[in-house]
């Protein structure tokens, strides 16, 4: 891979991750269409750049996100209740990232996450299925309220929806947007919960998947050259910076527009990739 093919795909990375139309199809159609072979630094590339993506949600937010609840807790609270007053934001996040720890565990054990991700059929259905969905979700969830108040409940529901996309081609940021919006959140509320809900989510499937890569039963480290970790540098800076400017349009954009431009454009791909595959195509399937 060379240092233009890194730049392409990096931004491919930034673009896709936290906009509804999912970042694991586009790395396929990317990866093939420059003639990428899957090799263990391509692999580890692709997931190591997601790094840049999650710092910039921290730093786009950085004053919502490091933060800390310092108005009065309720009267007659328990020490225990002061705490989670205090620490509002971090306790709604790990509530609605439990889901994800739990059903991500059993699936990955089971093997049945894998299976799924050695389908670029299942990817390409998906898009298609979550595009059409799309096209009429914003009639169904389109009634929340800037008064709405994220509680523990509705962060745990938010996560569940969040476990849909597990599946490839679903899209993270489409299940938690949705989720979001079905909890009664607005457009802008939503997408902003769905950004911070990436970070504890996508640090730790990177976290796993570098540590399989090292540890793991296939762990092969012979592609941490000086020359591959430029790339890597390199595409983690190129996916924060794109990923920080997809976040701030994607986020005007949904509010003013909703979701329909997207729906139409997931089904477009899909109808590509199941049109190369059943053309005889051979896509090779991206971690």
């Amino acid at each position: 891979m060379d240092t233009l093919q890194t730049i392409i795909i990096a931004i491919v990375e930034g673009l896709t991750e936290f906009l509804p139309v999912s970042s694991t199809g586009h790395m396929i159609i990317t990866q093939n269409l420059l003639g990428v072979e899957s090799t263990p630094f391509v692999k580890a590339f692709t997931i190591i750049i997601q790094f840049g993506a999650i710092l910039s949600v921290v730093c786009l937010y950085w004053q919502r996100f490091f933060r800390l609840n310092h108005t009065p807790a309720p009267a007659g609270s328990t020490p225990w209740q002061a705490f989670l007053h205090k620490w509002d934001f971090y306790w709604k996040l790990f509530v609605a990232f439990v889901p994800a720890i739990l059903i991500g565990f059993l699936g990955k054990m089971s093997g049945l996450i894998d299976r799924f991700l050695e389908s670029v059929e299942v990817v390409a259905i998906m898009l298609v299925v979550g595009g059409i969905f799309m096209l009429f979700c914003d009639r169904l969830f389109n009634k929340g309220s800037e008064d709405t108040q994220l509680t523990e409940a509705r962060a745990f529901r938010i996560g569940l929806f969040q476990c849909i996309a597990m599946i490839p081609g679903v899209s993270r940021s489409m299940a938690t947007i949705v989720g979001g919006m079905a909890q009664k959140l607005t457009r802008r509320a939503a997408a902003e919960f769905s950004f911070f809900l990436a970070v504890p989510t996508m640090a730790a499937a990177t976290a796993l998947d570098v540590l399989q890569l090292f540890f793991g039963d296939e762990a092969d480290a012979s592609w941490a050259t000086s020359d591959n970790l430029m790339m890597l540098a390199l595409g983690c800076v190129v996916a924060f910076v794109v990923a920080l400017l997809a976040m701030k349009w994607f986020v005007s954009f949904l509010t003013k527009y909703g979701f329909k431009a997207f729906g139409i454009y997931r089904i477009i791909v899909g109808i590509i990739i199941l049109a190369l595959v059943w053309t005889g195509h051979s896509l090779v399937m991206v971690d």
